[in-house]
């Protein structure tokens, strides 16, 4: 990057700035939840729930469906996104 285009875009310095933490911050929930255990906590929690006769069956069979799915994704990687 040369000298004029440095500072032609140093205003958009905290724009970038804020969309790279973002992103971090995404990634980071994005692992948060697919972590196996903390989808086994809320399988957990489901069932709870269910016995609890908080939720229906319905209920319980399409969460518990969409967490198990979570779990049958790609493997969980806790240092973060695999290079390709």
């Amino acid at each position: 990057m040369g000298l004029l285009s440095g500072v032609l875009l140093l205003p958009l310095a905290p724009v970038r700035g804020v969309a790279w933490v973002a992103e971090r911050l995404g990634d980071a929930a994005d692992r948060e939840l697919r972590d196996p255990a903390v989808v086994r906590a809320r399988l957990r929690a489901l069932n709870d729930a269910l016995e609890a006769g908080e939720i229906g069956t319905e209920r319980f069979e399409r969460e518990e469906e969409r967490l198990l799915d979570l779990l049958e994704a790609e493997p969980h990687h806790p240092a973060g996104p695999v290079d390709r």
